[in-house]
C-alpha cells in the first residue's frame, strides 16, 4: 500500500512538470505581438468625441461634429455626416495601437513622410477645450504600417496599416451619401418611368398591386426589393452641389424617375446620361447633381412581368375555408367546419371527406404558378379543363380557370388581364389529387 502511494505521488509530480513546462515553452512561443500594446491615446471613449478634423495634404480639410447625437459636416460645407464612417473613425481613435517605436527623438520628420504629414487628423472629447492631434506619414518599407507622430513630439511611431483607410477620408467620403431620403415603413406607392413604359404599384394592406400599366396583383418581394434598393442606393460621387444647367447631365428630360411616397411624404430619383459608365442623377427636391451605378437602373427597372405575383392563388391550404373545383361536368364542393376541438371537410352531401386527401389537393392548387405571361387570355380558357374558386381568410374569394392546349396549360384569372403559362407536370399532379377524391 504505501509502495502504491509513493509511486502515485511520483506521477502526480511528474504530471505537474510536464504541465510547467508546456506553459514556459508555448510562451516562450508566442509572438511579441501578442504582449499588450501602448494606447497612442490614453482614456477615451468613442462615444465621448464630438467633434473630428481630418486635413489631407491636398489641402482638403473637413470639421464634423456631433449635434444631438447626429453628426453633421460643418467646413466646408453644412450638410449631415456618414453615421458609418465617423463611428468607424471615432472607434478607431479611442482603440488606436501603437505598434513599434522608430526613434524616440527624430530629427528628419520628412523621411518618414512626417514633414508635412500625408494626412492628420484633430479630435475633442466631451468638455475639451482644444482638440488632440496625430499626423500620419508614409508607410514603412517591410511592414506596410504607417509612420507616426503627435504634433510637438519627436517620436516617431508605427500604427497598423488599416488606419488609412480609416481616417484618410476627403470630404465627399465624410458626407452622407444617400441619394433618396424617405421613411421606409410609410411607404405606399412606388411609380416607375422609364422611356415609353410605365408601372405603378400600391399597397393595402400587407399586399402590393399592380396599378399601371394595367391592374394585377404585384410580387410582394420585388416590389419591396425595389423600394429597398432605392432606400440604400449612395452617391458614387458629387458632380455639382448647387447645378442650374441641367441639360448638361441630361436630367432636363430624365430617362428614368423613380418616385416612392407615403405618410405624405413624396421622394423622387431622376437618371439622366452616361458618363465614364455612370448615370448622371438627382433628387428631386435638391439642386445637386451626382453619379450613381448603372446597377441601380437595372435592379428597379424590370419588365412588367418581373413584378407581377406568380402564385395562382392567394389562398393557402390553410386558409381556405369552402373549395369549389369543377372539371367538365364533375363538381367537387368542399367545406370546412368544426367537430368539438377538431377541423373536418365534408362534401356537398354532408359527408365527412378525408383531411389528408383536401390538404393535398389544396395544397397542389395553391402551388400553381405563372411560368410567363401573356398579354392575351389563351382561347383553351373558353373551355377550361379545371376552374377552382376558393373562400378563405373569411370573406375573400377568388377564381382561376385553367385550359390545355395540346401539351400546354394555361391559367386565368378574371381579375387579372391576359393568361399565364402553367408547368404541366404539377397541373397533371393537381388533376390527380382531384381524382383520389372521388
Amino acid at each position: 500500500m504505501a509502495m502504491r502511494g509513493v509511486t502515485s505521488t511520483v506521477a502526480g509530480a511528474l504530471v505537474l512538470v510536464g504541465l510547467a513546462g508546456y506553459i514556459y515553452f508555448v510562451d516562450l512561443e508566442k509572438p511579441v505581438g501578442e504582449a499588450a500594446k501602448e494606447r497612442v491615446f490614453d482614456s477615451i471613449a468613442s462615444d465621448d468625441i464630438e467633434e473630428v478634423e481630418i486635413a489631407l495634404r491636398s489641402a482638403d480639410r473637413t470639421t464634423v461634429r456631433k449635434t444631438d447625437g447626429k453628426w453633421q459636416i460643418t467646413t466646408p460645407v453644412q450638410t449631415a455626416a456618414d453615421e458609418g464612417e465617423l463611428s468607424s473613425i471615432t472607434g478607431s481613435l479611442a482603440t488606436l495601437d501603437l505598434q513599434q517605436e522608430v526613434e524616440p527623438s527624430a530629427t528628419d520628420m520628412a523621411r518618414y513622410g512626417l514633414e508635412p504629414p500625408q494626412f492628420e487628423v484633430a479630435f475633442r472629447t466631451k468638455g475639451q477645450k482644444e482638440p488632440r492631434h496625430i499626423h500620419f506619414g508614409d508607410k514603412a518599407p517591410a511592414s506596410g504600417e504607417l509612420y507616426a507622430r503627435l504634433p510637438g513630439s519627436n517620436r516617431v511611431f508605427l500604427v497598423q496599416s488599416f488606419v488609412e483607410s480609416t481616417f484618410r477620408k476627403d470630404t465627399f467620403a465624410l458626407r452622407d451619401k444617400t441619394m433618396l431620403a424617405f421613411e421606409r415603413e410609410k411607404i405606399d406607392t412606388l411609380a416607375l418611368t422609364g422611356g415609353s413604359s410605365a408601372m405603378q404599384f400600391a399597397k393595402q394592406g400587407d399586399n402590393w398591386s399592380m396599378v399601371k400599366p394595367f391592374a394585377a396583383r404585384a410580387d410582394y418581394g420585388a416590389v419591396e426589393g425595389a423600394i429597398e434598393r432605392l432606400s440604400s442606393a449612395r452617391m458614387q460621387g458629387l458632380v455639382e452641389p448647387n447645378a442650374t444647367e441641367l441639360r448638361h447631365y441630361g436630367l432636363d428630360r430624365p430617362t428614368h424617375t423613380m418616385t416612392v411616397s407615403g405618410g405624405g411624404t413624396q421622394a423622387s430619383l431622376l437618371l439622366g446620361a452616361t458618363s465614364n459608365a455612370l448615370l448622371f442623377a438627382r433628387d428631386a427636391s435638391r439642386p445637386m447633381v451626382f453619379t450613381v451605378a448603372p446597377t441601380l437602373r437595372d435592379d428597379v427597372f424590370k419588365d412588367v412581368a418581373d413584378y407581377r405575383r406568380k402564385d395562382l392563388f392567394d389562398s393557402r391550404s390553410f386558409t381556405t375555408t369552402r373549395a369549389e373545383v369543377r372539371r367538365g361536368t364533375e363538381t367537387i364542393v368542399l367545406a370546412k367546419s368544426k367537430e368539438g376541438e377538431k377541423d373536418v371537410w365534408k362534401n356537398a352531401a354532408g359527408a365527412t371527406v378525408d383531411t389528408a386527401k383536401v390538404d393535398d389537393l389544396l395544397t397542389r392548387l395553391s402551388g400553381l404558378r405563372a411560368q410567363s405571361f401573356n398579354a392575351a387570355t389563351h382561347a383553351s380558357i373558353k373551355a377550361p379543363a379545371l376552374t377552382a374558386t376558393i373562400r378563405f381568410d373569411g370573406d375573400k374569394t377568388e377564381t382561376v380557370a385553367f385550359g390545355r392546349a395540346g401539351t400546354e396549360v394555361f391559367a386565368a384569372r378574371p381579375d387579372e388581364p391576359g393568361s399565364a403559362v402553367v408547368d404541366t407536370a404539377t397541373f397533371d399532379e393537381t388533376m390527380k389529387a382531384m381524382d383520389a377524391l372521388k
